[in-house]
């Protein structure tokens, strides 16, 4: 039960994760935004596997790795953003978006994911604190927990991407401004990959 309260309260608070579901799901719509929920929900599975295997160790211990995968991830962020900032595409897509599309949502939220290394750490610091090894073996206990702190987040994620592409239907109907729209989500990648850029390992 504590650590089922605390991964609520953790998934419930606004993050990186949370601002790429919200930015795919006001700019294109709900299904967006949940392939891109799952696509975050992938690359959790990523980092719960890796901990398992003892791989996110790396990035505590060599700093040089940390620094590579952080880089990697905020050009990749950064990528986007601009791209997305100097399209000439004004169009705002439609609810039926073409499954390739949906693909490259899906794609993107796993790469984005996995290319943070704060999230490896966080798993890694916080999963092992509710492993008791008296009740089997640690490795497969990491990874039923990082099932369901990653369902958790996906529900949460899920709920924000409906919410959020209500609101952005709602304000295309009374606004119509799809250039706002493309520069807003634009701006959350560029901000995103800032972010990441600047981040210090501890």
């Amino acid at each position: 039960m504590v650590f089922l309260a605390a991964t609520l309260a953790l998934n419930v608070t606004p993050g990186p994760d949370m601002l790429y579901v919200v930015a795919r799901s006001v700019s294109e719509g709900r299904k967006a935004g949940i392939v891109s929920a799952l696509g975050i929900a992938a690359g959790c599975l990523v980092h719960t596997f890796a901990i398992a295997a003892g791989l996110s160790g790396l990035l505590m211990a060599v700093p040089l790795a940390f620094e590579v995968v952080k880089l990697t991830g905020a050009a990749y962020l950064l990528y986007l953003g601009v791209r997305t900032l100097v399209s000439r595409d004004t169009t705002l897509a439609a609810p039926t978006v073409e499954r390739a599309r949906l693909w490259a949502i899906f794609r993107q939220g796993v790469v984005t994911n996995v290319l943070n290394p704060k999230v490896a750490l966080f798993f890694l610091a916080f999963l092992p604190q509710f492993v008791d090894p008296k009740r089997g073996p640690v490795s497969a206990q990491l990874v039923l927990l990082g099932f369901l702190f990653n369902a958790s987040g996906t529900l949460v994620n899920t709920v924000v991407a409906l919410v959020s592409s209500r609101a952005g239907q709602w304000t295309k109907r009374h606004v119509g401004s799809s250039t706002l729209f493309k520069r807003a989500t634009g701006l959350v990648f560029v901000g995103l990959g800032l972010r990441l850029a600047l981040l210090e390992r501890k």
